[in-house]
């Protein structure tokens, strides 16, 4: 798991920034209710994207909370005011507060299923009679582009994935949320080169094969070997799904 502490001050730098974040709010966006009054961002992380969607529907009260004390300290900055810091596992806020509820690139970052069923309980609590959760889903999936990196990454264990789709819908289900819809927006500036993912795996970012495993040094010699060391191969797709509390 990457420290996301350290991680904060290079965050947006080194995920796509303005134009990733442009990216996931129309996405959001276009799936949340347009008579929406108020919508909670959890794991805002920087609030690139929050404060993206509370530009983007100036009728819409948008609300950010994270965890990670230097993300939300970049967060208050894009959004005074509007940032507390929690566990997506215990909101604090009321029932049935929001008329939307986003999870954006945070349930495969959790620690285990049990964490990915409280987060989903918990924003499903957050909701109004009609409101929508929205989430990404399947995003390791998303960087698999059938680029020839991808096949130098092929040789590293895989976990079963948290934010597999059928699984969040599984979830959202005991929880009262029903589908209402889906969007895949692009991660605009995210498309690996050789040379940064040598980079990202030495680093932790592949949390299967940390510094130091054999593996990894067998990847790394597999991503050194290849071509264009320093060209972006395609821009991962992500998955939006949105479910409604009838």
């Amino acid at each position: 798991m990457l420290d996301y502490e350290a991680e904060a001050d290079a965050y947006d730098a080194t995920r796509g920034g303005e134009p990733r974040a442009g990216a996931a709010a129309e996405a959001v966006l276009g799936l949340v209710p347009k008579d929406a009054g108020r919508l909670l961002d959890v794991a805002c992380g920087t609030g690139i994207v929050t404060r993206r969607l509370a530009a983007g529907r100036p009728g819409l009260r948008v609300a950010g909370a994270d965890l990670t004390h230097a993300m939300a300290r970049l967060a208050v900055a894009r959004l005074p005011g509007a940032v507390v810091r929690a566990d997506c596992r215990r909101l604090p806020v009321r029932d049935q507060a929001f008329e939307a509820v986003t999870t954006i690139w945070l349930l495969h970052l959790l620690q285990g299923p049990e964490d990915v069923r409280a987060v989903v309980t918990e924003c499903a609590r957050a909701l109004r009679p009609g409101g929508v959760y929205l989430t990404t889903v399947d995003k390791a999936a998303a960087h698999d582009v059938g680029s020839d990196i991808d096949a130098a990454l092929e040789v590293r264990p895989r976990r079963p994935a948290l934010d597999a789709a059928e699984t969040v819908a599984e979830y959202a289900a005991v929880c009262g949320l029903v589908p209402a819809g889906q969007a895949r927006f692009p991660g605009v500036g995210q498309g690996r080169s050789p040379r940064t993912t040598i980079k990202d795996l030495r680093r932790g970012w592949f949390t299967t094969t940390g510094p130091g495993d054999p593996t990894g040094d067998l990847i790394a010699a597999r991503l050194a070997a290849l071509p264009d060391q320093d060209r972006p191969r395609p821009d991962p797709v992500f998955t939006l799904r949105a479910f409604r509390k009838d």
